[in-house]
């Protein structure tokens, strides 16, 4: 954390074709809103345009900036997240802060993450991490990490904060990563999460990031947390809950309940749909193409109709 100022009977286990029916590919934006546990969406350009009274508050999220990486996928992460800042500090209402959920560099290394530090300040508002695996590749894995954005928090770097009204959670699922790749967040970080939620009231609303999806979106490529539905299962007693994440570099979107789960765009390069590739990494898509694939992410949380609302802003529009 830093703040300057159908193929088996296991629900856990979907089939690819359930995966894929799960995504949504936002080529032009998405604004969907919770309520009651039923999602209503319509595109970017419509949601824009409709006439609504400003979000009292919004905050935004950015993933997977990967900055070092300079493969045939995107020869320029760096570029990508300066363009990304700036769309950000184009936007017509001012963000409370922003969270990046994590693979802020590529290779742990000091460079990467002074080039990351040096861009993301250009925002102008607070910023609160979480770590990717990328992150925490250095000789005392996670050490850089945590000196850079570790102050406040604990153990592997996971932490809460609130903020008009809304309790946030940042956890850390990239240590001890188990077979497959598959995220973990271990037996301390839960008995935390457990006694962090105890004293909470049912109708706080919560969010809830963390860098791989708590929710299974394909195991087989590790796109999942094995010990997340233990998280997940502290929470659901509240009536709103979203989850975001990154590492996967696509939105995929589902709502069980009163849980929405959503996750984010690369500032660096996309992956290949759940099951399209022989495994997932770097894709490298036709020119001129790569920001319809790249994008941020904006959250509004609107206190008294209590939907929750998030746009997809990709960086090419």
């Amino acid at each position: 954390m830093h703040d300057p100022t159908d193929a088996n009977d296991d629900p856990s286990r979907p089939s690819r074709r359930g995966a894929l029916e799960c995504m949504v590919w936002a080529g032009t934006g998405l604004l969907w809103t919770l309520g009651g546990g039923l999602p209503r969406a319509m595109g970017l350009e419509r949601a824009l345009a409709a006439d609504a009274s400003p979000a009292p508050f919004s905050f935004l999220q950015i993933s997977d900036s990967h900055v070092g990486f300079n493969k045939p996928a995107n020869p320029d992460a760096l570029g990508t997240l300066r363009e990304a800042v700036e769309k950000i500090r184009t936007l017509p209402q001012k963000p409370s802060f922003i969270i990046h959920t994590g693979d802020i560099s590529h290779l742990s290394k000091d460079k990467e993450f002074d080039d990351a530090d040096q861009i993301l300040r250009e925002t102008g508002v607070p910023m609160f991490y979480v770590p990717g695996e990328h992150d925490l590749l250095d000789d005392e894995p996670g050490r850089a990490y945590l000196d850079r954005y570790g102050k406040g928090s604990r153990g592997a770097g996971w932490y809460s904060f609130d903020q008009n009204g809304v309790h946030f959670i940042g956890l850390v699922n990239v240590v001890e990563l188990k077979a497959g790749g598959l995220g973990n967040l271990g037996a301390d970080q839960l008995d935390w999460l457990e006694k962090d939620v105890a004293g909470l009231s049912s109708s706080t609303p919560v969010v809830v990031f963390a860098h791989i999806p708590l929710w299974t979106v394909y195991p087989e490529w590790g796109w999942g947390t094995q010990d997340g539905a233990r998280a997940l299962g502290l929470l659901k007693r509240f009536g709103s809950v979203t989850v975001l994440n990154g590492h996967i570099h696509q939105i995929i979107q589902k709502v069980e309940g009163t849980v929405a789960f959503h996750t984010a765009r690369s500032t660096a390069f996309p992956q290949p749909a759940p099951g399209s590739a022989p495994s997932p990494g770097p894709m490298k898509v036709q020119p001129g193409e790569l920001r319809q694939y790249l994008g941020i992410a904006s959250v509004s949380l609107v206190h008294g109709n209590e939907p929750l609302a998030v746009i997809d802003t990709p960086l090419a529009g």
